[in-house]
């Protein structure tokens, strides 16, 4: 059955969104998976748990969010397995970063064809959802990310880690 308030909705509009919903619980568990490997024993760099942690919720949240547009836009949300992170095992606090900035990157493209699938068809109304809460986000984070990765490399491992984590993401 047809939602009642679906207009100028188009398909594949709607295929691209349930991805996208995908891309972003993708996004959230590699970061719990990240956040989970600082919390441990052996490795116990609390902030960049507690950034990482930070880091999924807001994945959960955009996820969340492109469901309740599907739902507004009369759209019907359809789950697919999300793929698991592509490690247990995370390295240094730049390997750790790196994979963080790549997992950005790849969020951002996959919101920039998405945005071109909107506007192909003319959906300006799902372009300016992708813009106002996505796009300058995604920025911002890549920029922040890049950073982090300038600033640990100049620190270096082990202590250098230890002070970064203590200092940069309290």
């Amino acid at each position: 059955m047809m939602s009642a308030v679906r207009q100028n909705y188009h398909e594949e509009c709607e295929a691209g969104v349930n991805k996208q919903i995908n891309m972003e619980m993708y996004a959230m568990y590699t970061y719990q998976s990240l956040a989970f490997y600082f919390d441990r024993d052996d490795i116990d760099l609390k902030n960049a748990h507690k950034f990482f942690k930070k880091s999924a919720e807001e994945e959960k949240e955009h996820a969340e969010l492109f469901m309740k547009f599907q739902n507004q836009r009369g759209g019907r949300i359809v789950f697919q397995d999300i793929k698991c992170p592509e490690k247990n095992e995370w390295g240094s606090l730049k390997d750790a970063f790196s994979t963080a900035l790549a997992l950005e990157k790849a969020v951002n493209q996959s919101l920039l064809d998405l945005h071109k699938i909107a506007d192909s068809h003319g959906d300006a109304q799902m372009c300016d959802f992708i813009e106002s809460h996505f796009l300058t986000e995604q920025v911002e984070a890549i920029k922040e990310l890049s950073g982090f990765i300038t600033n640990i490399t100049r620190a270096g491992t082990g202590l250098g880690e230890f002070l970064f984590d203590k200092h940069h993401l309290s």
